[in-house]
């Protein structure tokens, strides 16, 4: 069994995605050729409008707003420990100081009390200057843009949204990342919509944002390729993972429509066996890229599943103030309890589109066995 199948997708989509790299071949513009410019209209068509800049990853579509917006040494970007290493680790790239907030139990994201408290503790202690959020929409459900806008509004904070994880996930009727005035996604080959490499995007209404942003992807460039005007990085997107991705999208709707059937089946067999199962409130349609549930018994449920050859996985082990690399900073354990309590009883389930009922039921009939 696979923990997520993407064998079962490129042999739906065989002919279409063999085609369009045979199509990229053909013309031979492998750098920021045709494709690019066609995923971005489309992707940004699919959010509400507004720029959207194709990059290289989805750490690059964090990075890039940060350098935009000039945050670097001695500025405070405020985020969540429970996350992948990215959302914190391009705060420390940028030369800034990644401060974190505790998350919300129900959804694993940023608490937006909590965020408050930070930011205003961070003012009194006057070592850092308040510049931006980072907000990530865990296992692809939203993070509460309404409470996390006007906090960013008050501060004069820029919100970036992480929708590494959720891209086309929706809130109050609108479609992630366009949710906050910087989103961000990967295009990681695991992610809900993947390429097969990796890529990335970042969406904004700002016109004067989104020519920066163009900018920064080739070397900071100006009106020609040999005039850079700033600082930039060598982020852009191959021609190739654009043409997968404009496939991909022809069948994205759908794949979001029975992620939803996959995640009813497993709420519907695990409801009452474990202590903690997916909660997507009640604004929100998450796109599932992962399904985790939490259990004291997690090492019990995982070697029984991995026994019958089917894998599971953690995310995440450790949060990001208790890792090595974020040691200087001072963190301990206790400080984000919410985050430390999810780390200890966490883990996922596999899940994809093309997961067959027969596999879910087994998988909890396991669950329910341990």
């Amino acid at each position: 069994m696979q923990f997520i199948d993407l064998g079962a997708q490129y042999r739906r989509l065989r002919p279409s995605i063999d085609q369009a790299i045979f199509r990229v071949l053909e013309h031979g513009q492998y750098i920021m050729g045709p494709e690019i410019e066609e995923l971005e209209q489309k992707l940004s068509e699919l959010i509400g409008g507004g720029h959207c800049i194709c990059c290289s990853s989805g750490t690059d579509a964090l990075l890039m707003p940060l350098l935009a917006a000039s945050i670097g040494p001695g500025d405070a970007v405020f985020t969540t420990p429970f996350t992948f290493f990215a959302s914190p680790e391009v705060v420390a790239l940028a030369g800034a100081t990644p401060v974190f907030a505790d998350i919300r139990r129900d959804t694993y994201n940023i608490d937006p009390e909590a965020l408050a408290a930070v930011i205003e503790r961070t003012l009194r202690q006057g070592k850092l200057r308040p510049r931006a959020i980072i907000a990530v929409d865990l296992f692809g459900t939203c993070a509460d843009y309404d409470a996390l806008n006007a906090l960013a509004d008050q501060h004069g904070l820029l919100l970036i949204e992480d929708a590494a994880q959720a891209f086309g996930a929706r809130y109050r009727g609108r479609t992630a990342p366009g949710l906050a005035p910087v989103g961000a996604t990967s295009f990681f080959p695991a992610k809900p919509l993947g390429c097969y490499g990796d890529g990335g995007a970042i969406f904004t209404p700002d016109t004067d944002l989104a020519e920066r942003l163009r900018s920064i992807r080739v070397h900071g460039q100006g009106d020609d390729r040999y005039n850079n005007v700033r600082i930039g990085l060598n982020g852009r997107m191959d021609t190739l993972q654009a043409a997968i991705l404009l496939q991909k999208l022809t069948v994205y709707q759908d794949e979001i429509e029975r992620r939803q059937e996959v995640a009813r089946r497993y709420l519907l067999n695990l409801e009452g066996v474990l202590p903690r199962l997916p909660t997507v409130p009640e604004e929100c349609l998450s796109v599932f890229a992962q399904f985790c549930v939490e259990s004291e018994k997690r090492s019990e449920i995982q070697a029984a599943l991995k026994q019958e050859n089917i894998p599971t996985a953690v995310y995440y082990h450790k949060p990001m103030h208790l890792l090595d690399a974020f040691r200087h900073l001072g963190g301990r354990e206790g400080d984000f309890p919410v985050a430390e309590a999810a780390a200890k009883r966490i883990f996922a389930l596999p899940f994809h589109p093309y997961l067959e009922p027969s596999e879910i039921d087994r998988i909890c009939q396991i669950i329910r066995q341990v």
